[in-house]
């Protein structure tokens, strides 16, 4: 086989692979509480409701209105409708990606090229980054989960690729278009989840300080590029700017810098932890970067001043790094939206510096091989250890969710858009049920120590507002799993126990216990269902 019908081989397989992985996630993969929150969202959207204005959200305005997009799928399929729209978006992030590497391949010919692959018909390095590309971003568990299931990271991250796709042409004829349009996507990112924000400022610098266009035109293609990211911010950000600006500054800001971490052993833990799970996540890209350091040393890094396309990707790759290891509990799972642009520098650097096809193929089947083996797989299959036993899972997570909406929707006195009492918000997705106002956030709704005026601006739950809603909710069901009356917000602080005890106490005052459901959820904990008694009094 020569190497131009192993590369179209290869291209099959590594599509086959990044399909495979997401469609295993989808149906596999562990619930993760945001979906519930996301989704919800969305739907309020999809029936007019703001985010801000009307509800508590936790990243930017973008998320919502997109997914409602997708609120039909959900509405018809669940979590899994969510999840589905979610993977297309994934893998057209990994495609973007590819093309990416293709085009940042042809601007960055070190000074001696590898010759040409025997009937390629020329320069094979822009199908060769490409590949090695789609491999490292699409061929990898951890990737391809989190940019499966309903999070921002999928759509952010095709979003940063769109954006420095058009990059590629701030040097053409249409530089100040394209300057606009990546402006304009970058923003549209940030929007999406608020530390895309970096990438903005990091490729902006780079555009000013751009070695291959002259003072001038750098100047102009800065200018354009920020008029872009304006006029888009203000058309995004604006009218709740306006309208509620103290419930988008809780959202955008209060809410994630809120959150403690007592003690410097503590936050050296959760840094060092980190680092170490992104080195496992994405061993392979590690790898390929620590073998390129061996090789050059320190000039294997010297091409990050090559062009401003490549100047404003390793900005961005390390200023939007740099914003999410500084968060007190910074889970590795963030890098996801940015993985995809570290997959694009590593594989361009990688055919630069290779001057044979065997690099590519290495790496090609390096992440097959380290797909295979990833603990994610695990997970899938795997129920927790029970002492020196590994059970096997009955059903997937997803199954669970399913048939537990299905017993939900059964009961007495639930009828369709009734509202459920629950901070598991993809419970009451999936069971197409509502929440009543507050509970949007789930788990992270509870704020005891603010003002009435606070809660009710931020659009969330007080310690007098939680009791309130308990001892007068007229839903007719309600369900609250491990994650129910356990977390304190800002915090993030754990529950004291008496306090607990006393929401536990409000709720079985007026509602009766019908059935459970173990494991359920998000890190499988216990789900208690509970139907409520007309006949009690309220306390």
């Amino acid at each position: 086989m020569n190497e131009r019908r192993l590369c179209s081989f290869l291209w099959v397989l590594g599509l086959a692979a990044a399909t495979v992985l997401s469609a295993a996630s989808l149906f596999l993969g562990d619930l993760n509480q945001d979906e519930g929150w996301y989704l919800y969202g969305a739907r309020l959207v999809a029936e007019g409701r703001r985010p801000y204005i009307d509800f508590a959200t936790t990243q930017g305005p973008v998320m919502s209105y997109v997914y409602a997009l997708a609120d039909p799928l959900v509405r018809h399929w669940g979590v899994a409708g969510g999840r589905g729209f979610t993977s297309v978006l994934g893998l057209l992030g990994v495609l973007a990606a590819a093309w990416l590497a293709a085009r940042l391949a042809r601007v960055t010919l070190p000074p001696e090229a590898p010759p040409p692959v025997p009937g390629t018909g020329g320069d094979s390095r822009p199908a060769q980054a490409a590949l090695a590309t789609l491999y490292l971003a699409g061929v990898n568990v951890f990737q391809s989960y989190f940019t499966t299931i309903v999070k921002t990271y999928a759509l952010t991250a095709l979003l940063l690729l769109l954006g420095f796709l058009c990059l590629t042409a701030v040097l053409g004829r249409r530089g100040r278009l394209a300057a606009t349009a990546a402006g304009a996507l970058l923003m549209l990112a940030a929007a999406t989840r608020i530390s895309a924000v970096m990438a903005l400022a990091a490729t902006g610098l780079a555009l000013l300080l751009a070695h291959d266009l002259d003072r001038r035109s750098a100047w102009i293609r800065a200018a354009w590029f920020a008029a872009g990211a304006g006029l888009t911010g203000c058309a995004v950000f604006l009218p709740f700017l306006v309208a509620a600006p103290d419930s988008l500054w809780f959202c955008l800001v209060q809410y994630h810098a809120g959150r403690e971490v007592a003690g410097l052993l503590p936050w050296l833990a959760y840094k060092g932890g980190f680092v170490a799970r992104l080195c496992l996540a994405y061993a392979v890209a590690a790898g390929v970067a620590v073998a390129l350091f061996a090789r050059l040393g320190a000039a294997a890094w010297r091409g990050w001043r090559a062009n401003v396309l490549t100047t404003a990707l390793w900005g961005s790759v390390v200023a939007v790094s740099l914003v999410h290891l500084s968060a007190p509990f910074p889970y590795d799972d963030y890098q996801a939206m940015l993985y995809p642009l570290l997959a694009v520098l590593l594989a361009v650097a990688l055919v630069n510096q290779c001057r044979a096809f065997w690099g590519v193929l290495a790496v090609c089947l390096t992440c097959l091989v380290a797909a295979g083996s990833s603990p994610i797989l695990q997970s899938w299959f795997i129920g927790p250890r029970d002492r020196i036993w590994w059970p096997l899972k009955a059903k997937a997570p997803l199954t669970v969710l399913r048939e537990t909406a299905a017993h939900v929707r059964a009961l007495p006195g639930v009828r369709p858009g009734a509202e459920i009492l629950t901070q598991d918000p993809y419970l009451a997705v999936e069971a197409d049920l509502r929440l009543p106002p507050g509970l949007e956030l789930g788990q992270f709704c509870y704020f005891p120590d603010w003002s009435d005026a606070q809660a009710g601006r931020g659009h969330v739950l007080n310690a007098a507002a939680f009791r309130h809603l308990l001892r007068t909710s007229t839903a007719p069901v309600a369900a609250f799993s491990g994650y129910g009356f356990a977390i304190r917000s800002p915090g993030v602080q754990p529950l004291p126990e008496a306090e607990r005890a006393e929401l536990w106490d409000i709720l079985n005052a007026r509602y009766d216990a019908a059935f459970a459901v173990e494991p359920f959820g998000q890190a499988d904990t216990r789900l208690q269902v509970f139907t409520r008694s007309p006949g009690r009094l309220q306390r």
